[in-house]
């Protein structure tokens, strides 16, 4: 096995066996601690705090450290709350919260860099085209990565089932189930009553030793990397204020303002799934013990759809992925509007959540290709912007979790969507009409092609 593809593996099994542990986590919060809206609260509280990391600490983490004990130190982060919810409470959940999100851009920065920068190191060697090469490597990982919500949420739902928590539930709490749903106003049911402490304590043991695997899975095994764009300087380091503003620098380049809401649209599709989807429409009508089995059904697809727009790519060209992406997740949101969940409709909890994977899988392989192709010589400024809005959607979203009615988040969906589609559209434009130049040129020149990437 060549190196570069052993690297590709050991950074994608680490992220399998990490969100194996987290992905589970976040799916059960929101109906695990409903009381005072505990659950939403530390999901927004964890992606305030991935937006203030997003601001400042990947460039310089890496910068520092390196991708790979980046991804180390943030990882801590991560088997940190894991921790936190052996004692769920606001003393607890809130602070480790805090920690993962800190953690969490650096983290996603690194590998985004990891990968990019090792795609391209490989076609230079190989001859290829660098675009496709890191197309392909992004396929691989979230092929891989996605998976992890299959078993995160396999392991919750067979501890969980070992004592079924469903009773009958009544008609009138289904009248508020779905897009009705304005703050579970129904009186609680056998249908969301909590699983067993004992049952939570054995879920989170199984989670944090997960974590623990991932960690030193990517610390043993997966080979440090450096920038060769990085070298070529000679070593010279940045002054300390220009690493830690280049986050914003950045946003004096046009394309990434338009850019801005495609990263913000993902933090919200997201939390809609995991917050409202998982609570609204399948614990109010199903029980929590299906929880795990409907996401089961969205990670499944969605890893698998990731491979598929990974290899497709270089032949339907990016912007026929954004469009299946777009019209998808369109109608999924208009569906959910009109669908008033019942449980004798069991076979449509798992479509919708199967059609949200595939529009998700456009948004994850294709945004963060598109953010290292576009600004190829600022990946880790590029990739911490993209982890800022992204985390912005989350906060925004969870924070108007507890106080919206459902209908409501779905048209705030329905209208981001649209803008976002719009500005992407815009970018598209934009990239047609620069002229290609001359590979040679652009050899002789790369000052040049470096101002021009910022001036837009």
């Amino acid at each position: 096995m060549e190196r570069s593809l052993k690297n590709v593996l050991v950074v994608s099994f680490g992220f399998l066996l990490l969100f194996t542990a987290y992905g589970g986590l976040q799916s059960l919060q929101s109906s695990l601690y409903s009381e005072e809206g505990l659950g939403v609260t530390a999901l927004s509280t964890l992606y305030a705090g991935m937006l203030l990391s997003s601001m400042f600490l990947p460039s310089l983490l890496i910068k520092k450290f390196g991708c790979k004990w980046t991804i180390v130190l943030s990882m801590c982060c991560y088997v940190a709350f894991s921790l936190g919810n052996f004692y769920a409470s606001w003393y607890t959940l809130i602070p480790t919260s805090i920690l993962l999100g800190l953690g969490a851009a650096p983290l996603w920065s690194a590998q985004c860099t990891y990968l990019t920068i090792m795609g391209n190191t490989q076609a230079e060697k190989t001859g290829k085209v660098g675009r496709d090469l890191v197309n392909q490597y992004f396929g691989i990982f979230f092929l891989i990565f996605q998976s992890s919500g299959v078993w995160g949420n396999l392991i919750s739902s067979l501890v969980f089932g070992q004592k079924p928590t469903q009773g009958a539930v009544p008609e009138e709490q289904l009248l508020s189930c779905g897009a009705s749903d304005c703050l579970m106003a129904t009186a609680s049911t056998n249908s969301t009553q909590r699983p067993s402490q004992t049952l939570i304590y054995t879920l989170l043991g199984i989670y944090t030793g997960i974590g623990v695997l991932a960690l030193l899975l990517i610390a043993v095994f997966l080979e440090p990397i450096k920038d060769a764009q990085q070298q070529s300087k000679g070593g010279k380091k940045l002054p300390f204020w220009s690493t830690l503003l280049s986050t914003f620098r950045l946003l004096r380049d046009k394309r990434l303002r338009l850019l801005l809401l495609l990263p913000m649209y993902s933090g919200f599709e997201q939390a809609f799934l995991a917050g409202d989807y998982t609570r609204s429409y399948t614990t109010c009508a199903l029980g929590i013990q299906f929880v795990g089995y409907v996401m089961i059904c969205f990670s499944a697809i969605n890893s698998l759809c990731s491979v598929l727009y990974g290899r497709i790519s270089q032949y339907t060209g990016r912007a026929a992925l954004y469009a299946l992406g777009a019209v998808t997740q369109l109608s999924c949101i208009i569906a959910l509007l009109l669908w008033r969940p019942h449980p004798h409709q069991l076979a449509v909890f798992f479509v919708f959540p199967g059609l949200w994977g595939v529009s998700d899988a456009v948004w994850q392989t294709q945004n963060n290709v598109l953010y290292g192709v576009l600004f190829e010589k600022n990946k880790e400024a590029a990739f911490a912007n993209y982890r800022l809005w992204e985390s912005l959607g989350f906060v925004i979203a969870f924070g108007y979790s507890s106080f919206l009615c459902v209908n409501v988040k779905l048209y705030i969906l329905l209208g981001v969507l649209s803008l976002a589609m719009l500005a992407y559209g815009a970018v598209e434009y934009l990239e047609a009409r620069k002229p290609a130049r001359p590979a040679a040129a652009e050899q002789a020149m790369p000052a040049e092609r470096g101002d021009t990437d910022t001036a837009m």
